[in-house]
């Protein structure tokens, strides 16, 4: 079973300890109580050496016993699931050679563990009254439910804005591939804005995760929100990258569209080279481009993806497989009358849609 990364882990901390959760529970009773506390979710032989002195329990977790356990000094050790109470009243001792940022004992503590261990550690400051779970050479301090709500829905409004766009510039892309008029500027404005939707989808996931239960209406509105979209990233990679490699598999223009900060995202020609397409002089609005049609066939109902791949194959371009009658179409393997005439009445119902959408 392969590891999970710091991000992984650090989201099944979050849920482990979001609202509604007995763990979340008694790490908000032991705030109230001032008394702080050092928990390490998880316990492995790394752990048992840095262990001293405390007592083994091996009992059901509960709300109350943490908080009693923290109110002694020392950490406590639960299982990875935090479902059992493994040990209390233990003091660590980790290598002290290992960097920390921190400068509280308690804190400094729970990143030097978290580091050597690779397990999540909980700290509860007395002084600060703040929650921090630290995974790997992550710190993330819990944010009052609040909070996380108004950040979480303005999130959405955001989410909602860049949508609105993505499906203006998506419509229009849409259009000029039927005319047979796409430029760069359009293909890397879908990507971008594509991108976009993903960035902030994923910030809201994470406030999801975090409120736990009080983030259902949260989930609700981003699933209506997303909903639709679907794998048109990869679509569109498919359909206008420059090589077979990322025809096949998008994952590396992905991977190039993720590695953009800000500032690249926003420039089309940067948007433009992750897809492998180099711009040349005013190349952005004059340099043509034809789609596959990988796009647009997954839009006509109840057509396979194995018949896609095969038509898309077959005529090798979009406008081709466009001006196909229904006997070209049933030269395709798979593709019998009736398929042939849905996706010839498909198509035709797609640009008759997007041509009066861009036009009205």
């Amino acid at each position: 079973m392969a590891e999970r990364t710091d991000e992984e882990l650090l989201r099944s901390t979050l849920a482990a300890v979001a609202p509604g959760t007995d763990l979340r529970d008694g790490l908000e009773r032991v705030l109230r109580g001032r008394t702080g506390a050092l928990i390490v979710l998880g316990n492995d032989r790394a752990v048992e050496a840095m262990s001293s002195g405390g007592f083994e329990l091996d009992v059901d977790f509960s709300a109350t016993r943490l908080r009693e356990l923290t109110k002694m000094d020392g950490a406590v050790v639960l299982n990875r699931e935090g479902t059992r109470i493994l040990r209390a009243a233990t003091q660590l001792l980790p290598d002290p050679t290992i960097e920390t940022r921190e400068s509280g004992t308690r804190h400094r503590t729970a990143e030097r563990v978290a580091k050597q261990t690779d397990l999540p550690v909980i700290s509860v400051s007395q002084s600060m009254s703040i929650i921090a779970i630290y995974v790997g050479v992550q710190r993330h301090v819990l944010q009052p439910r609040t909070q996380l709500l108004a950040l979480a829905n303005q999130a959405l409004q955001t989410l909602e804005r860049y949508r609105a766009r993505l499906d203006e510039v998506t419509s229009t892309l849409s259009a000029l591939e039927i005319e047979d008029l796409v430029t760069v500027r359009e293909v890397a404005s879908v990507l971008q804005r594509l991108e976009m939707v993903a960035r902030i989808s994923t910030e809201i996931e994470q406030y999801v995760v975090e409120l736990g239960v009080d983030g259902r209406l949260v989930r609700l509105q981003l699933e209506e929100l997303t909903g639709g979209i679907g794998r048109d990233r990869e679509l569109v990679i498919r359909d206008y990258a420059s090589s077979a490699e990322a025809i096949s598999d998008p994952a590396e223009v992905l991977e190039s569209m993720a590695g953009l900060d800000g500032a690249e995202l926003l420039d089309l020609a940067a948007v433009a080279r992750a897809l492998g397409i180099t711009v040349v002089g005013d190349g952005m609005d004059h340099q043509s481009l034809s789609p596959s049609g990988y796009r647009l066939l997954h839009r006509i109902p109840r057509l396979p993806g194995a018949i896609v791949e095969r038509l898309v194959e077959h005529f090798g371009s979009f406008q081709a497989l466009l001006s196909a009658g229904l006997e070209e179409l049933m030269e395709v393997d798979g593709v019998g009358e009736a398929r042939a005439r849905a996706v010839r009445e498909g198509l035709s119902r797609l640009a008759e849609a997007s041509i009066l959408e861009r036009y009205s």
